[in-house]
C-alpha cells in the first residue's frame, strides 16, 4: 500500500467572507464537497458557483481560488469539507482514471462520516497512525469514485432525490426506520419519496430495507457465532418471531435449520 500524506483536513463554516488563492498553483491535491451555501471556486479557468452536493478534485499544479461571499456583504450560512494531501498514494489514485474537475454528487452520510474519521484521526497529537490515514482515505476516495460514477444519473432532480433516499436507507438499514424519516432527509414528502423510490428501482423502500436486512442475516449465519435472536436485533429485523417468519417465507426453511445445513456441508 503506497503512502498517502495527510497535509490538512477539515470542516469550514465561513461566517466571514473568504479567499483562498493559489496563482501559482498547488503544492497538494486538494478534494473539496460543498455542503452547505455557495461559493465560487475556478474550474477550467473560470470563477463558477459551487452548490450543495458539488465535488471538487484539484493536483498539485492546478490554478486554484475559492471565494465565500464578498467583502462588506454579510455571508449565508456556508460550509465545505476538504482534504490536502500528498504521497504516491494519491499520485497513483489520481492517475488512475480521468475525473472531473466539479461533479455533483447525491448526499450520502458514509462519505461524511469517512471525512469526519480523516479530520479526527489527523487531529491526534502525534498527527494520526500514518497507515490508519491512508487507509481511511483510501476509503474515501473508493466511495468518491463510486459517487462520481453515480452522478450521471444524477442530472435530473428525481434521480438525485431517489440515489439519496437508497444511501440514507443503506447507512440506516439496521436501525428502526420509518417513512418519515426518508423523506425528512430527501426533504419530500411521504408520498413523493414512496412514489419515487419504487419508480426508480422497481422496488418499495420497505422491500429494499428487507433486502438489505436480509441479505445481513445471512452472513451473520454464515459467519458468526451469534444466536438467533442476536442476528434477529443486529439486522434491525426486530423479533425473532419476526426473523423466522420471513426468513421462512424467503428461503424455505427456518434460519436454524439454514445455519444447520451450511455447517453440515450442505448447499443452501
Amino acid at each position: 500500500m503506497k503512502p498517502i500524506n495527510l497535509a490538512l483536513s477539515g470542516y469550514s463554516t465561513h461566517p466571514e467572507p473568504f479567499h483562498h488563492d493559489f496563482p501559482n498553483g498547488l503544492d497538494t491535491y486538494i478534494i473539496r464537497l460543498q455542503s452547505e451555501g455557495i461559493s465560487r471556486a475556478l474550474v477550467d479557468g473560470t470563477l463558477i458557483d459551487i452548490t450543495p452536493g458539488d465535488l471538487l478534485l484539484f493536483k498539485p499544479g492546478d490554478l486554484y481560488e475559492l471565494r465565500v461571499g464578498e467583502a462588506g456583504e454579510p455571508v449565508k450560512p456556508n460550509g465545505d469539507y476538504f482534504i490536502m494531501t500528498t504521497g504516491e498514494g494519491m499520485d497513483e489514485w489520481w492517475l488512475r482514471k480521468k475525473r472531473p474537475t466539479k461533479t455533483k454528487i447525491a448526499e450520502d452520510g458514509r462519505i461524511k462520516t469517512l471525512w469526519h474519521q480523516i479530520i479526527m484521526e489527523k487531529r491526534r497529537l502525534d498527527g494520526g497512525q500514518s497507515e490508519l490515514v491512508t487507509l481511511l482515505i483510501l476509503s474515501l476516495l473508493t466511495m468518491l469514485d463510486r459517487a462520481i460514477e453515480e452522478a450521471p444519473t444524477i442530472q435530473s432532480a428525481s434521480a438525485y432525490h431517489a440515489i439519496r433516499m437508497r444511501n440514507f436507507v443503506e447507512a440506516h438499514a439496521s436501525q428502526e426506520i420509518r417513512l418519515e424519516d426518508v423523506a425528512r432527509d430527501a426533504g419530500l414528502s411521504v408520498s413523493r419519496t414512496v412514489h419515487l423510490f419504487k419508480d426508480y428501482y422497481g422496488t418499495t423502500i420497505i422491500g429494499y430495507l428487507q433486502q438489505i436486512r436480509m441479505a445481513h442475516a445471512v452472513d451473520l449465519l454464515h459467519h458468526s457465532p451469534l444466536s438467533l435472536e442476536q442476528i434477529a436485533a443486529e439486522t434491525g429485523l426486530g423479533s425473532y418471531a419476526y426473523f423466522h417468519r420471513v426468513f421462512r417465507a424467503q428461503y424455505g426453511m427456518a434460519p436454524g435449520a439454514y445455519r444447520k445445513k451450511k455447517y453440515s456441508g450442505h448447499q443452501v
